[in-house]
Parts: C-alpha cells; sequence; structure tokens
C-alpha cells in the first residue's frame, strides 16, 4: 500500500479551485488599495460576480441625445444619437475639473480672485459661485464651486491659476481630449457657455466621466450634495454650494439601485443637459442626455426614468 497517491475528488477539487480564487481577489482588493487601483479592480470583481445588462431601450425620452453606458467596461448600452455633434453647455465643467485636479499641486492651495477673472462673467450672464474680487479660498473650494452650482467664476479663477489664461487651460483640455480618444470633441472655453466651435457627443462626455470617476477627488466633488466653505476674508462664515442636480432630485433612489451623482448643463443651443451616474445592483452605469427643450427639469426626469428602466431590466436579468 506504501507509496499508493490519495485520489482527489472533484468536490475537493472545486472548493481548492474557488479558494484560489478568492485568495487572488483578496490579493488584488489589497494590492489596490495600496496603490490606487480600488475603482477597477472593483469593476472586475463585481463583473466576474453578476453580469450587467448588455442593452436596454432608451427611447420614449426628452432628450434628443443620449447614451447610457457600463461604467466597468465603457460598453454602450443605449443611445440616442450618441455619436452626433451637439453643445454640451456646463457638462463641459466635467473636463474643467478633472484637468484641474491633475494639475494642482495643492488640493489647498490659496487663490486669489480677481475682478480681471471675473468681469466679463456678468456681462456673459454666466452662473457664477459667488466669489468675490480680492477673496482668497482653497483651490478645493473652487473644484467644488465649479461642479456644484456650475460656477464660472471658479473655472476662470482655476484655469488663470494653472495655465495663465483661460485660453491656454483650454489647450489643456483639448489635450485631455485628444488623449482620451474623444474625437468629435472640441472646446473653446472653460464654462460651457455657447460658442459655435464648443462641441461635443453624449458618447463622448460619457467617456469623460467615465475617466473623471477613476479619480477619487473628483468622485468626491460630484457626488455631494452640497460642500461648506471654511470662511474667507470676503466672507467670513463661508459658502455653502448646492449641487444643481441634487437639489432638483428629491429622491435618489430608483428600481434596485440609486443615482450617485451628475452635472447638469443649459443654454438656450443645448437645452437641459446631465451627465450622471447610477449604481444599479452593485453595477455602476453612466448616462448622457442633452437636448432637452421642454418645461421643468426634463434631463433630470430622462435620468430617473431610464436609470428604473435599467433596474427592471437588471430585476429580469437575476430572475427576481
Amino acid at each position: 500500500m506504501a507509496g499508493k497517491k490519495k485520489k482527489i475528488s472533484w468536490r475537493n477539487r472545486i472548493i481548492c479551485l474557488v479558494a484560489e480564487i478568492l485568495a487572488v481577489i483578496a490579493l488584488l482588493l489589497v494590492f489596490s488599495q495600496n496603490f490606487g487601483f480600488g475603482y477597477q479592480i472593483t469593476v472586475w470583481v463585481n463583473q466576474l460576480i453578476k453580469p450587467a445588462v448588455k442593452e436596454l431601450d432608451i427611447t420614449g425620452i426628452n432628450s434628443s441625445y443620449a447614451v447610457l453606458m457600463q461604467a466597468g467596461s465603457g460598453r454602450v448600452v443605449g443611445d440616442i444619437n450618441g455619436e452626433t455633434p451637439m453643445y454640451p453647455a456646463s457638462m463641459t465643467k466635467i473636463m474643467t475639473t478633472i484637468v484641474a485636479i491633475e494639475n494642482l499641486s495643492n488640493l489647498n492651495q490659496e487663490i486669489t480672485v480677481t475682478n480681471d477673472m471675473i468681469a466679463n462673467l456678468y456681462a456673459q450672464d454666466a452662473t457664477q459661485a459667488g466669489f468675490q474680487p480680492g477673496e482668497t479660498v482653497q483651490a478645493i473650494d473652487l473644484l467644488y464651486g465649479v461642479m456644484l452650482p456650475s460656477g464660472a467664476d471658479c473655472c476662470i479663477a482655476l484655469a488663470d491659476t494653472i495655465a495663465g489664461s483661460e485660453e491656454g487651460f483650454v489647450e489643456l483640455m483639448n489635450q485631455k481630449a485628444e488623449k482620451l480618444g474623444l474625437e468629435n470633441t472640441h472646446f473653446c472655453n472653460t464654462t460651457g457657455l455657447h460658442a459655435d466651435d464648443h462641441y461635443s457627443t453624449a458618447k463622448d462626455i460619457a467617456e469623460l466621466l467615465r475617466y473623471a470617476l477613476k479619480n477619487s477627488t473628483f468622485r468626491e466633488i460630484i457626488e455631494s450634495p452640497y460642500h461648506s466653505t471654511p470662511g474667507t476674508n470676503v466672507h467670513p462664515d463661508g459658502i455653502t454650494f448646492y449641487s444643481t442636480m441634487f437639489k432638483n432630485l428629491s429622491d435618489t433612489t430608483v428600481i434596485d439601485g440609486k443615482i450617485m451623482g451628475g452635472k447638469t448643463g443649459f443654454t438656450s443651443e443645448a437645452g437641459c443637459c446631465l451627465a450622471s451616474f447610477a449604481e444599479i445592483d452593485d453595477i455602476e452605469y453612466i448616462l448622457v442626455t442633452a437636448g432637452a427643450y421642454q418645461a421643468g427639469t426634463p434631463h433630470i426626469d430622462d435620468a430617473v426614468k431610464l436609470y428604473n428602466r435599467l433596474g427592471e431590466a437588471s430585476s429580469v436579468l437575476y430572475g427576481r
């Protein structure tokens, strides 16, 4: 009997294989936490555990342009004129914010807003966060001011500080667009104010948001319903910003999920726009819509409608 090998049952082999897979996943998660790859690792793990909805009918909405995308894989789940050029309005500020974050060496850097930075914004009737000439604020508060109340004053202050001028910063934005492969996107300003040569597509904005969400600072900002700044030399009690999306969204829950964040936009040429993302059954999806001209909040209504539809499809997929 000596030397006879003991047979390993298929059941034990499967148990060992599962244990090995779980060990690898655990190591990946530890590695991701230490080296900053947490978002992508989480995506891979979720895809291993459960499939995402691969296709969805997104017709019957207010918006003329729409793309629904799986955030992890970049797969387009639904499309309405998704590659047709359109005006992105303040969805532009997603690019402004991520480029600023990547070019700031210190997010707590103090920046003084000057009259030259914001004088032209009043004539353009641009939305502002409320900082005044001579006010010294932290860069992080300007970033929140860009994304939550859609402050053009914050855009210009960041652009001037980082690149010396808005024009110089716009060059950085277009370089980033090219690097990301956004072939149908061109920026003329940091704010999204209308210009004939300032354009993008719903798909390009979705890809841009997909990229930006991998940055933890950007994600923290866009997921915030509000942000209160510390006191400044002009506003000793600080300023509280409110997200233009969350303040018009009374309930963030949708079927089997939640709307996590978003950036609205509006000009008379672009209509109502929204770049948002939601988690449905632990899988993240991105939705970009534009060209909605109905009264009220047609862009937000579209998001709620489609995310609920996505939740219903997910329920069917998992047999619930």
